[in-house]
């Protein structure tokens, strides 16, 4: 059995060009670029087999091959980053037990998080797919709705049954909750953490599957599986103590820089 992630990174993003290669700044002052973040994230992780970075794009592939990442080269058809993924895996030839999508805007994505999942997908062989889902505090929902009201698309949020089956992911921020929640109190909106565990037949199958409207609206991949009636399992995950964010935005990077400081994140 074995598990393999790949990290899929595009330079030519629509809403943030050239993304992977920004440079994010460390507690101890150390820049390094958001690949490279995300390969040291995915590299700490236990029980994983081998890490790979999907991309089409030269710069990415040298930048990667020059901090000692190994690299896969994806056309520049994919539409997004599980399409990539699935080119990845086809083109290498591998038959992994598990896929795991960790994006390249996730740096801060605890190991943890990644190990939870898989064992999520493990443990209920009905699930073609998983996603960690983290429990909102009052203060971040508030972050995730400021930036819906600034226009900005901020982080995703994902509604599930008591089974943990994904119902819907939106960029807007659901559900709808009546009263205001304290700042560090939990609330009922979860954050869908950007990463996601596929078995093989689902993930191969997944570029063949037209979008659909939902997906297409959203701008949100996952959303393919449950137009074509595929089981998403969504795993909560626990902070302990960690904040969270992507990079979505260039607004996103001081951010991030912030939380690494605050963490103390090198």
């Amino acid at each position: 059995m074995s598990v393999v992630i790949v990290i899929p990174a595009r330079f030519a993003s629509t809403r943030y060009p050239g993304k992977p290669l920004v440079e994010l700044r460390g507690a101890d002052g150390e820049v390094r670029s958001l690949i490279r973040r995300s390969w040291d994230a995915a590299m700490s992780v236990r029980g994983i087999d081998r890490v790979i970075v999907a991309t089409d794009d030269d710069a990415i592939r040298d930048h990667a091959q020059a901090f000692g990442g190994e690299v896969a080269m994806t056309s520049t058809e994919c539409r997004n980053g599980t399409e990539r993924c699935a080119e990845a895996v086809a083109n290498l030839g591998i038959t992994p037990e598990i896929v795991v999508n960790l994006q390249g805007d996730a740096p801060l994505t605890p190991a943890w998080f990644v190990e939870d999942l898989v064992a999520g997908l493990r443990a209920d062989p009905q699930a073609e797919v998983a996603t960690p889902v983290l429990r909102c505090s009052g203060r971040m929902r508030e972050d995730l709705i400021a930036d819906r009201r600034a226009g900005r698309v901020g982080g995703t949020t994902a509604v599930f049954g008591r089974d943990g089956r994904a119902l819907y992911f939106s960029k807007e921020v659901i559900p709808f909750v009546p009263a205001q929640v304290a700042p560090d109190a939990p609330s009922p909106v979860f954050h869908h953490v950007g990463v996601y565990a596929y078995r093989p037949d689902a993930l191969a199958a997944y570029p063949a599957w037209p979008e659909g409207t939902l997906e297409r609206l959203e701008g949100l991949e996952q959303l393919r599986f449950l137009e074509h009636g595929r089981y998403v399992l969504c795993v909560e995950v626990e902070a302990r103590g960690r904040q969270f964010w992507e990079l979505n935005n260039p607004e996103d990077v001081p951010r991030l820089e912030r939380m690494m400081s605050e963490m103390n994140l090198r």
